[in-house]
């Protein structure tokens, strides 16, 4: 009996080294400092708004866009990482498919984002796991610039001041997210991401407040896009009805497949020049 658990122990150790060596790098069993390791990062998946001309998820409209996104990871401790990344979205909406279809406000825009934070993985460095789950935050800015459709032609609505407000067209974005990473080669990593985007402002889409007085607007064009429910045959809202709601600031999600590839530091460049074959 005794030896059938010495047996069982040693088999047992064994599964839990091979579980711990598939994680290992090229550089077999030695440690690697985990500091200043660089890799580059991509992305592309999915955009979606939420803000005040979107009120729940409307299956017949989503309002998705696209997203891109380059970036890096600079490598702080076994588990840490300071990222960075430039990212680009289309996010739209629509009030025709809201239960606010009397106001017929709609807005599409196409933005860019940058974003610095801080990724925090679930294995270490060093173990090289396989499957690597992480949760990542951060903060940046971003560039506002809704538009609108009216006689056929895509207008910029920022400048309209359609609510009367002449409101900052790069207010802060703070990021938060989760996700998971697969080591497909010792370099190379694919996975999926989702995070979300917090807007320190409610301008995204144009709309927040009331309406205003359209004495306080700067032209026609301004009048007509501020106010649209007379396009579907309504009556003009009066100055001060609710256009949106400025309790909550706008959000917008992404859902991305990404890549990230290590190029390493100079201690493994050294490391890789010891093991290349001698020329003859």
């Amino acid at each position: 009996m005794k030896g059938k658990c010495t047996v069982l122990i040693v088999l047992l150790m064994g599964c839990l080294q091979f579980s711990f060596a598939q994680g290992r790098s090229e550089f077999g069993n030695r440690y690697i400092n985990p500091f200043g390791v660089v890799s580059v990062t991509a992305g592309v998946g999915v955009a979606y708004y939420m803000g005040d001309l979107s009120d729940g998820i409307n299956m017949k409209h989503l309002g998705l866009g696209p997203s891109f996104s380059l970036g890096g990871l600079y490598r702080l401790t076994e588990h840490i990482s300071a990222r960075g990344e430039l990212r680009f979205y289309q996010v739209s909406a629509d009030q025709k498919y809201s239960k606010n279809f009397q106001n017929n406000l709609s807005f599409k825009t196409f933005n860019p984002d940058i974003n610095l934070g801080i990724q925090a993985d679930l294995f270490s460095f060093n173990r090289q796991a396989p499957i690597n789950p992480y949760l990542f935050g951060g903060a940046g800015m971003t560039l506002l610039n809704p538009k609108a459709k009216i006689d056929g032609e895509w207008v910029s609505l920022a400048p309209l001041t359609t609510e009367g407000v002449k409101y900052k067209r790069l207010p802060l974005v703070f990021t938060a997210g989760i996700g998971v990473s697969y080591k497909t080669t010792e370099r190379l990593s694919l996975g999926v991401e989702l995070c979300n985007n917090f807007l320190n402002s409610d301008y995204l889409d144009d709309v927040s407040t009331v309406y205003p007085n359209p004495d306080q607007l700067p032209n026609d064009l301004a009048i007509r896009l501020s106010d649209r429910a007379p396009e579907i045959g309504e009556q003009p809202r009066q100055p001060g009805f609710n256009r949106g709601s400025a309790k909550s600031k706008d959000s917008y999600l992404f859902l991305q497949v990404k890549a990230s590839y290590m190029i390493g530091n100079r201690m493994q460049a050294l490391e890789r020049r010891k093991t290349r074959c001698p020329k003859f």
